[in-house]
């Protein structure tokens, strides 16, 4: 409070508290002695959301800082990533195997999901701490990767300390899997900027480019990751790639992709009330009815291209996985996923993910509380929104 007092004191003396594109970039140059960031339109990406950052966001001084340093660590990891392509060409060779996509809206069991393919040892995820940090610094393999792994911790730890009841919402545990959206995020090209600021203006930019770059980059990266620890397949998760799953099929042909569905009306007041959380970590504006606004439009934009991407292609390709049937019995529905996928799925494969389940029960960190009315929402407003789509999956009401 005091340090965003500063902030707030310094802004009404004429201090500029505006984040610089030039600036950002020239302060990961410094930091890696590196000047290849690679391209794939990233600079322009960065530049939009830079100024609807300083236009719209109205952080505080404690969002600013979190924000300079989040956006310069992915220039400083471009920096690296393009570093290990030079000296290890061979990298853009590996062959990641098997793809698994876990999507869906948020709030339907994909965390769930994705944790539970990741008790296989053979399948790989993206744990947080990669995801913050996909190539270490460090003169040795093992340093870096400790030193990552403290750093990750650090991060951890710091959003429990800014938001105590942010673990009842999600859970966070660096070692454990995370949204590959952490991987977007490098090429400026996410939903996590939305999810945590008011960027009206990028969220707008972002909906109208061609995202298959993007995509193409984020093959690289899993790439660079599997030179560091291979598996002979992917377990990858985020409600992000539903809203481009056209793109994520034509960059990943072979992938089986799984989608869960929970009733949107528990669904989507639930994301609202993670992104009004994760809002105030960085602003003190935070208005939830936009909130509420914005996330109905996106979500039925997500929802009816996912739809129209999945009316396009082989329907063997997906598979559909109630939230409740999760609830109820999540490692039968693991057994449905290997065995749609052509995997094995017996023995210490089954006992881990038995094992998983017992210690994971849910509401353990808390119970994550909302209420409808707070974000201007009501029942009929959401089922107007997403009635087809109910229909299509056999969506019960919760």
């Amino acid at each position: 409070k005091m340090f965003n007092f500063m902030g707030k004191a310094g802004e009404h003396l004429g201090l500029s508290g505006s984040l610089k594109t030039g600036v950002l970039i020239d302060a990961a140059k410094r930091r890696t002695g590196l000047a290849d960031f690679g391209d794939d339109g990233h600079r322009q990406a960065l530049e939009v959301l830079v100024k609807s950052i300083n236009d719209e966001a109205m952080l505080t001084a404690t969002g600013r800082l979190i924000q300079k340093s989040r956006l310069t660590d992915a220039l400083v990891q471009r920096l690296r990533i393009e570093e290990q392509l030079r000296i290890y060409p061979e990298i853009q060779d590996i062959d990641l195997g098997k793809i698994i996509l876990v999507t869906g809206l948020a709030r339907t069991g994909t965390t769930l999901l994705q944790r539970l393919l990741d008790t296989n040892p053979a399948i790989r995820t993206v744990s947080g701490m990669e995801g913050l940090e996909p190539v270490p610094a460090g003169n040795t393999r093992e340093h870096g990767a400790t030193a990552r792994r403290q750093r990750a911790r650090l991060a951890q730890q710091a959003i429990s300390y800014l938001s105590p009841q942010f673990a009842a919402v999600h859970p966070i545990d660096h070692t454990a899997p995370e949204e590959d959206v952490m991987l977007l995020d490098l090429s400026f090209m996410s939903q996590s900027a939305e999810a945590t600021m008011h960027v009206p203006a990028y969220s707008r930019w972002l909906e109208e480019q061609d995202h298959t770059r993007t995509y193409e980059y984020f093959h690289k990266v899993l790439q660079v990751l599997c030179r560091q620890r291979h598996g002979s397949a992917w377990a990858l998760k985020t409600p992000h790639h539903m809203e481009y799953l056209d793109v994520f099929l034509k960059v990943f042909p072979g992938a089986t992709v799984v989608q869960t569905h929970r009733d949107p009306r528990r669904a989507l007041p639930s994301f609202c009330s993670m992104v009004a959380h994760a809002r105030a970590l960085f602003s003190d504006h935070v208005d939830s009815k936009e909130i509420a606004e914005h996330w109905r439009r996106k979500t039925r934009r997500m929802v009816d291209l996912a739809m129209q991407t999945r009316a396009r292609n082989e329907p063997g390709r997906f598979i559909d996985v109630s939230y409740y049937d999760m609830v109820q019995d999540p490692v039968s529905q693991l057994e449905r996923i290997y065995r749609h996928a052509g995997m094995d799925f017996s023995g210490a494969v089954v006992r881990k993910a038995e094992e998983f389940v017992a210690m994971n029960t849910q509401d353990r960190f808390g119970r994550h509380a909302y209420r409808l009315s707070d974000f201007g929402l009501d029942e009929t407003l959401i089922e107007a929104n997403f009635s087809s789509y109910r229909e299509k999956y056999a969506i019960p009401f919760e």
